[in-house]
């Protein structure tokens, strides 16, 4: 079965394991988790947090499953679902690819993924229309259209670290990521949800005028005001009804 246009993934022949699968492997030694948790800053760090969904940006790790220096292989970045058809398979096969994992989509798209166009097609098609509409085209982008406007977006071409660039926190969308005062968090409904791997934490009242760092591309907040709303860990749906 070929994947629908959208970009290919740990769903997909190429670049990943074939369609039908579950990543479920967490750790390459027992208690030991792998350098492959993904934060809103777009850093891979090791720890024991698996998140929501996984994602790919090509096979990162090489002997040992050890990562390297180089944090992508493609411009190709996705988001994923964990299950697929309950097949399971190794998160960093030889050669093929390095599964990486986000605690929610705000997370993943604050790193500077989309959603798979294969496994989570809906979520594609959705993200993709509200980007035809934040930006005023005639109809929707295709996903290498996507894919170079946000790798201009995310990553700084020399020193190959995450863009962040100053804003005001009132005039973000909610499902935002932003770094206020050293710690990341998610915008929702004029406050911060601290970030972390187990989940987002008690939030923090941002007045209006708060100058914070807007971590999520641009393009993708574009999309987000427009009316595209990310999966979020269920820690923040608790906080966010408990704000109501």
């Amino acid at each position: 079965m070929r994947p629908p246009s959208g970009g290919r993934s740990h769903c997909s022949r190429r670049g990943g394991p074939a369609a039908g699968t579950e990543v479920r492997l967490v750790s390459g030694t027992r208690g030991t988790p792998l350098q492959n948790r993904v934060t809103p800053a777009g850093e891979i760090v090791s720890d024991p947090g698996r998140g929501l969904l996984m994602g790919n940006r090509g096979c990162l790790h090489g002997t040992g499953r050890q990562l390297g220096a180089t944090r992508w292989r493609s411009k190709l970045w996705i988001c994923c679902v964990l299950e697929w058809q309950d097949v399971r398979r190794d998160p960093m096969p030889p050669g093929r690819w390095t599964a990486l994992f986000f605690l929610d989509e705000a997370t993943a798209l604050a790193a500077g993924h989309r959603p798979c166009g294969y496994c989570r097609r809906p979520q594609f098609l959705s993200f993709a229309e509200a980007w035809r509409r934040a930006a005023g085209l005639a109809r929707r982008p295709r996903a290498a259209e996507m894919d170079a406007r946000l790798h201009a977006e995310r990553v700084d071409s020399r020193s190959r670290r995450q863009l962040t660039r100053p804003a005001l926190a009132v005039r973000l969308p909610d499902g935002a990521m932003v770094r206020y005062r050293g710690e990341s968090g998610l915008l929702a409904g004029g406050h911060m949800l601290p970030w972390s791997f187990a989940g987002y934490l008690p939030p923090v009242r941002l007045p209006s005028a708060t100058p914070v760092q807007l971590l999520t591309p641009p393009a993708t907040v574009a999309a987000i005001a427009a009316g595209y709303r990310p999966m979020l860990h269920p820690s923040a749906r608790a906080l966010l009804a408990s704000l109501a």
